[in-house]
């Protein structure tokens, strides 16, 4: 059977698949106490943006459009009790990948497969064009493909709301090494657009096809989250104001999310705010404590209490995990 995203046959990442990739990533890494990308790189520069945030709910949202991934959140979370917690774990895993050590990223890309080599079931009803009782699996291409690019997007599209556009070639290098974290994801490079205006395509064609579509249990899902139900984070109204615009137009009606002049009228103050102070922010509130661990990491310092509260905010946790993990036979 053809996956619907792409009518190709459906592939799925074996750890022998997983291995290879991430030990071609490590014998390409350069300096490894930095990790995979370092503090030149434009993957540094976006993702330590607290602007992220911004888009954090747009990826979430996008990624429940999904049915196999609404449908494994459903089957194989507490997303319905604890929706934060999907923003904490996901960050926890992508932040460790790009912030960390080569060694603490090759083993969150170690644990992610390990955690998805266990997401399996049927699909209960049909959604789009899956049908009911057909299987599903998290570590398959396509849908891994379809939750990087969803993060890719959204940090850009958050990045850009605060600060000035990237230039052509800025994007070009970013969507480059953005292709590196596929790799940690799992996804091999010839999966992936070749270029930025080929991501984008894709994005659109995913967008207006049906290998998406919004389910009963996705709709009250993104709710909840919305709603920051099961945490001390309640978004405010601009907030998924916000996020309901950056949304297609299709998701806005299939995810039930009102988008009349009132909600526009509080995105569009919200930019025009965030655009007025958001630049002028201290380093300890504008940028995220994962890039200020990773910085005192390379200058032989241990991260602040400043840093790790930061941290608790965006991972739910102090530090980024798989400190102390060796892995460095992956150097050979």
């Amino acid at each position: 059977m053809g996956h619907p995203s792409s009518g190709d046959p459906v592939v799925f990442v074996s750890r022998r698949d997983s291995e290879e990739l991430l030990a071609s990533i490590a014998r390409h890494c350069a300096h490894p106490r930095a990790g995979i990308f370092g503090p030149d790189s434009f993957s540094w520069k976006i993702n330590r943006e607290s602007a992220l945030f911004l888009g954090a709910g747009r990826a979430a949202l996008l990624q429940l459009a999904h049915p196999w991934v609404a449908t494994a959140l459903e089957q194989h979370s507490n997303l319905l009790n604890k929706p934060i917690a999907r923003f904490h774990n996901t960050f926890r895993i992508v932040f460790t990948m790009i912030f960390g050590s080569l060694d603490q990223a090759l083993a969150a890309a170690r644990h992610l497969h390990r955690l998805h080599s266990d997401i399996q079931g049927e699909m209960p009803e049909s959604v789009a064009a899956y049908p009911g009782g057909s299987r599903y699996e998290a570590n398959e291409i396509a849908a891994l493909r379809w939750v990087y690019a969803t993060l890719v997007d959204s940090a850009v599209l958050a990045y850009e709301c605060v600060l000035a556009p990237l230039a052509p070639a800025e994007r070009e290098t970013y969507y480059a090494e953005s292709k590196v974290l596929a790799g940690l994801f799992g996804i091999p490079a010839g999966a992936l657009p070749e270029d930025w205006n080929g991501f984008k395509g894709y994005m659109r064609m995913m967008c207006g096809s049906d290998a998406l579509g919004v389910s009963v249990g996705a709709r009250s899902m993104a709710h909840r989250l919305l709603d920051g139900a099961g945490s001390w984070i309640h978004p405010p109204r601009w907030y998924r104001a916000l996020t309901t615009m950056s949304l297609p137009e299709r998701f806005r009606s299939e995810f039930g999310l009102e988008f009349r002049d009132a909600e526009r009228h509080a995105a569009e103050r919200a930019l025009r705010w965030l655009h007025g102070f958001y630049g002028r922010l201290p380093a300890d509130v504008r940028f995220v404590g994962p890039w200020h661990e990773a910085s005192a990491r390379v200058a032989g310092r241990r991260a602040g209490p400043l840093t790790r509260l930061n941290n608790r905010f965006w991972m739910g946790n102090g530090l980024l995990p798989f400190a102390g993990t060796t892995v460095s036979a992956y150097k050979r």
